[in-house]
C-alpha cells in the first residue's frame, strides 16, 4: 500500500483527527537547525493595493473612486502611512507592521507572483505550493516545501492546517495540525493509539519503520495539545486572547521557538469582491487582524530567535486595480510580498518596479508579474541556508533565482 494511503488510513481511524508523524532525520545542511521560516499563505488573494498603497499614483485614485485610501495625512486617522515617497501603509497596521518597517525588520516585493494565468484560486494555489514549471507536466505528490525540507534533512518541520498542504507533500514524514482545533482534547486514548500502532507492527515503507513513526505522530500530537491547554488556561485568567489569528500565530512562534523550525500556515478570507472597503471595512478588519497576528508571533518567539527567522507572507494572485460595481475588486495577477524577521535587510520595497500607469496594467486589468515567486523565496533559501545552485533547482526546478538581498 502507498505511504500516503496508509496516511488516509490512519486518520479514518484517528476519526478526523490531524496525521501527525515524525521522521527520524538528521540536519544535511550547515544552519538548517538554527533557522526557522515561516510561509503565510492568504488563500483568496488579498487585495495588495489598498494594503501597501501606491499613494502617490493618481492613476490609483482614479481606479477606485469608492475604495481608495486617502492620500497620507497625519491629522486623519484612516490616512495610510508613508512609508517611501510612492508607497504608503494601511492605517491598520499602525501599532503592528509600521513598527517592524522602522526596524527595517520587514519588506514588501511588489509585482510579485507567478506565471499562471488562469485567475482560479485553486489552479494558482496548487502551481504556487508545488513549484514546479508550470509548463512542465505536473507532479501533485511533490510539493516545494517537502522538497524543502528533504534537501535540508530538516526533522523538526510542521503544517498548522487540518489537513496536510499540497507545498508540503513527497518529502519526509510532515506532522500537521490545525490549531484552530487543537486546544479539544485528542479523540485517541492510549488503548487506541496502542491498537494503531500495532497495525503496523514489522511494516516499513521507504525506510521509515512505521510502527515507531505512528508512535512518534501519536507523541507530538500530545505534546502540541499539553502546550496548547496550558496557554487556554493561561487566557482563562485574562493573559492572552482566546481568538482568531493572533492567538495561534503566538502559539506557532512559542511551538517554532521550541521545536519546529519549517512551517507553513494558511488564512482564509481574502476574496473580496463585495463591499471591500477602504480604511475601514472588511479588509480592513482582516488585514489588522493578520498584522497583529505577526506581531504576536515576533513576541512569542523572542528577540534571540526572531535573528534566525524568516517570515514570508504571499497569496495566489492579487485583484483587479480597478474596483468593480460591488465596491470590491476581481481575481488578479500580480501582489506585493511581504518578507519579515530579525535579520532581514527591510525598511524598503524591494525587486523590479514600474510607474503604474493603465498602460502598464496586466491585459489591461492588473498588477504583472516582475518577481517570480519562485525565484524570490529561493533567493532567500540560498542566503538563509546557503544552498547551492543544485539544491536550489530540486527544490524550484527551471526556476531563475533572484537574490534581492533581503538577508
Amino acid at each position: 500500500m502507498p505511504l500516503f494511503d496508509r496516511r488516509d488510513l490512519i486518520r479514518s481511524a484517528a476519526l478526523g483527527l490531524p496525521l501527525m508523524m515524525a521522521g527520524g532525520r538528521a540536519f544535511a545542511t550547515p544552519g538548517a537547525a538554527n533557522n526557522r521560516l515561516l510561509v503565510v499563505f492568504l488563500r483568496g488573494a488579498y487585495d495588495a493595493v489598498n494594503v501597501i498603497v501606491p499613494g502617490s499614483s493618481d492613476f490609483y485614485h482614479e481606479a477606485r473612486p469608492t475604495i481608495a485610501l486617502p492620500r497620507p495625512d497625519p491629522a486623519n486617522p484612516d490616512a495610510p502611512l508613508p512609508l517611501d515617497a510612492e508607497w504608503n501603509l494601511h492605517p491598520a497596521l499602525r501599532e503592528s507592521i509600521l513598527p517592524l518597517w522602522q526596524a527595517r525588520q520587514i519588506a514588501f516585493v511588489p509585482f510579485a507572483g507567478t506565471d499562471d494565468m488562469s485567475r482560479s484560486h485553486f489552479e494558482t494555489q496548487d502551481s504556487i505550493e508545488l513549484g514546479q514549471n508550470i509548463a512542465a507536466r505536473r507532479n501533485f505528490q511533490s510539493g516545494f516545501m517537502g522538497r524543502l525540507a528533504a534537501v535540508l534533512g530538516v526533522e523538526r518541520p510542521i503544517s498548522f492546517t487540518d489537513q496536510l498542504p499540497l507545498c508540503f507533500r513527497g518529502g519526509p514524514v510532515i506532522p500537521n495540525i490545525a490549531l484552530g482545533n487543537a486546544a479539544s482534547r485528542p479523540s485517541i486514548d492510549a488503548r487506541q493509539t496502542e491498537l494503531i500502532k500495532a497495525m503496523y507492527r514489522g511494516q516499513h515503507e521507504a525506510g521509515v519503520d512505521l510502527e515507531s513513526a505512528i508512535g512518534q505522530g501519536f507523541a507530538v500530537r500530545d505534546t502540541v495539545f499539553q502546550s496548547i491547554r496550558g496557554e487556554m488556561e493561561a487566557a482563562g485568567r485574562g493573559a492572552i486572547t482566546a481568538k482568531g489569528f493572533e492567538l495561534s500565530a503566538r502559539r506557532i512562534g512559542r511551538l517554532m521557538r521550541d521545536q519546529y523550525n519549517l512551517a507553513f500556515v494558511d488564512v482564509g478570507g481574502w476574496d473580496t469582491h463585495v463591499n471591500q472597503g477602504g480604511a475601514q471595512g472588511n479588509l480592513a478588519n482582516r488585514i489588522g487582524e493578520l498584522g497583529r497576528a505577526l506581531a504576536g508571533f515576533v513576541e512569542a518567539i523572542g528577540p534571540e530567535d526572531w535573528r534566525n527567522t524568516t517570515v514570508v507572507v504571499m497569496s495566489e494572485f492579487g485583484r483587479t486595480f480597478r474596483e468593480n460595481g460591488d465596491k470590491g475588486t476581481d481575481h488578479g495577477h500580480g501582489s506585493i510580498y511581504w518578507v519579515l524577521g530579525g535579520s532581514v535587510a527591510g525598511g524598503r520595497m524591494a525587486g523590479e518596479q514600474v510607474k503604474l500607469s493603465p498602460d502598464m496594467l496586466n491585459q489591461g486589468r492588473d498588477l504583472p508579474v516582475l518577481t517570480d515567486y519562485r525565484g524570490l523565496i529561493g533567493g532567500l533559501l540560498a542566503r538563509q541556508y546557503g544552498l547551492s545552485a543544485r539544491q536550489l533547482g530540486i527544490v524550484f526546478p527551471g526556476a531563475e533565482m533572484r537574490d534581492l538581498q533581503l538577508l
